[in-house]
């Protein structure tokens, strides 16, 4: 008898050795996020917030740069975990990229879904598509948590799939002039909320005016142009507050921070004299620019 209690106290020992190493291991795994942004509601939501419109042909949304304020974002609410990617869910008719679209989707970390878009340009097949990517990633553990940038009822499911495997979801939201724009069930079953206020869409949305570009006459400048300017700046950022900010700024590559981009665009439309609003491959020649200078220096 006295066998067989050591027997059994030997395997409970070794049982809770190999528990202790498990959990060991599972506490160095870092941990990693994801953000989902549901392009209609964001679209819609920040259209009216901004220009009181959710008509998209009545305003210009900088995508890429909306994109690097989120992941801005999710870096300081997730401090410690590392991004996978941003998931980007739209609509287009017959699931073919617009110009558009295809540029989000040549961004780094980015990958675009697309439903289908219906005769009244309303978005078919996007729920189940977020439903899918949330459930397999949390189910495969290659997420530990997830940012859902979405407003509608039909994403609950894709809610509770993701938790069903451990995975937390955090939803975010656009500021509503007046009301709500995300339905009760949702706001229910997520982990956190936030909300994304009209100071932080203000860089990225921009009314379209009839005249595309500003009304000084100013020649559109070019690529070169623009991508001198931004080395121009990074210099002069550099100069200011010296090579110690590169230890901040480097890890993030090749986003900016949302308050260094908004500060970057800023100088440049003022050294331009032109406006970049809407213009998303300047934007990037400026970012580029900025960029290549900041990695000679390092």
């Amino acid at each position: 008898m006295n066998d067989d209690h050591a027997a059994l106290a030997a395997r409970i020992d070794r049982t809770n050795e190999l528990l202790t190493r498990m959990l060991a291991e599972v506490a160095k795994t870092p941990s990693t996020h994801a953000i989902f942004v549901d392009a209609g509601y964001l679209y819609a939501a920040a259209g009216r917030l901004i220009a009181g419109t959710e008509d998209r042909r009545a305003f210009d949304l900088d995508a890429e740069g909306l994109i690097e304020a989120l992941i801005d974002r999710a870096r300081t609410i997730f401090a410690d975990s590392r991004l996978l990617r941003v998931y980007w869910y739209d609509g287009a008719r017959r699931r073919i990229h617009t110009a558009e679209q295809q540029s989000i989707a040549e961004l780094p970390d980015v990958k675009v879904r697309l439903g289908n878009l219906n005769a009244n340009n309303q978005q078919k097949g996007v729920d189940s598509l977020i439903r899918t990517d949330l459930e397999s990633l949390a189910r495969h553990r290659a997420i530990s948590d997830a940012a859902l940038l979405g407003g509608d009822e039909d994403l609950v499911s894709a809610v509770e799939a993701a938790q069903g495997y451990g995975a937390r979801v955090h939803l975010w939201g656009i500021e509503a002039p007046e009301g709500r724009n995300q339905a009760e069930p949702l706001l229910w079953e997520v982990d956190s909320q936030r909300t994304l206020d009209l100071d932080f869409f203000k860089p990225y949305v921009a009314r379209r005016t009839a005249q595309a570009y500003d009304a000084t006459g100013t020649n559109r400048p070019t690529r070169e142009d623009v991508r001198f300017v931004g080395a121009q700046i990074a210099a002069k950022w550099l100069a200011a507050r010296g090579r110690e900010a590169l230890v901040e700024l480097l890890p993030g590559h090749p986003y900016l921070p949302g308050s260094v981009d908004q500060d970057l665009l800023v100088e440049a439309e003022g050294l331009l004299q032109y406006s970049l609003r809407g213009q998303a491959d300047l934007r990037r020649a400026l970012r580029d620019g900025f960029w290549e200078h900041v990695q000679t220096q390092y």
